[in-house]
């Protein structure tokens, strides 16, 4: 159990049947009437984020999310595989259960794949990612200056928005949390 007075950031739990993770949290003390704790919190599940204001003496059951490092192999139509590689055991994962991180993940790269018991509700990518340029409009000598971007397609077919040097089968860093481009590999 834990009490809305300790709870912290990424702090999981279950509230109403609900698997909520801390995103914000704030202890307020008004000057008139009793304290409390404003936290910003997010569905695991559905992703939903929702602000609740807690009595800091409730107390909720802590939820135990599993992350299981796991290899991506393929897809077949709406069914993602990866595979465990301690155990060699493939799973089926379904397309509206990735999220918006897994545009940025190729083929045989490790994932971690969120579970909460025995449920699969996500995957997370590698924080970041290098990928090739597949398609983008050429860039031209002395377009550095400015902080002007363009759009390029990726190896994995995920469109992003880059710096006019960049060209077609040039290697780049992306952060997959945010979905933007960092630098040259």
């Amino acid at each position: 159990m834990i009490s809305a007075g300790d709870f912290r950031n990424g702090v999981t739990f279950e509230e109403d049947g609900k698997v909520l993770q801390v995103v914000e949290f704030q202890h307020v003390k008004p000057g008139k009437g009793a304290a409390f704790v404003r936290t910003k919190t997010k569905n695991v599940i559905t992703g939903a984020v929702t602000e609740t204001s807690y009595n800091p003496s409730a107390k909720f059951p802590t939820a135990y999310i599993e992350r299981r490092e796991m290899q991506y192999c393929y897809n077949d139509g709406g069914l993602y595989y990866f595979m465990d590689m301690e155990t060699y055991e493939q799973i089926p994962i379904n397309e509206k259960d990735l999220g918006d991180s897994f545009k940025f993940v190729k083929e045989n790269e490790m994932v971690k794949v969120l579970s909460y018991k025995g449920n699969v509700f996500g995957i997370e990518a590698p924080n970041f990612v290098v990928l090739e340029v597949t398609e983008t409009e050429p860039g031209f000598k002395g377009n550095t200056a400015t902080n002007t971007l363009k759009p390029a397609k990726l190896e994995t077919g995920a469109e992003i928005r880059v710096p006019l040097f960049i060209n077609e089968g040039d290697k780049i860093r992306i952060d997959t949390r945010t979905g933007e481009y960092m630098e040259r590999a």
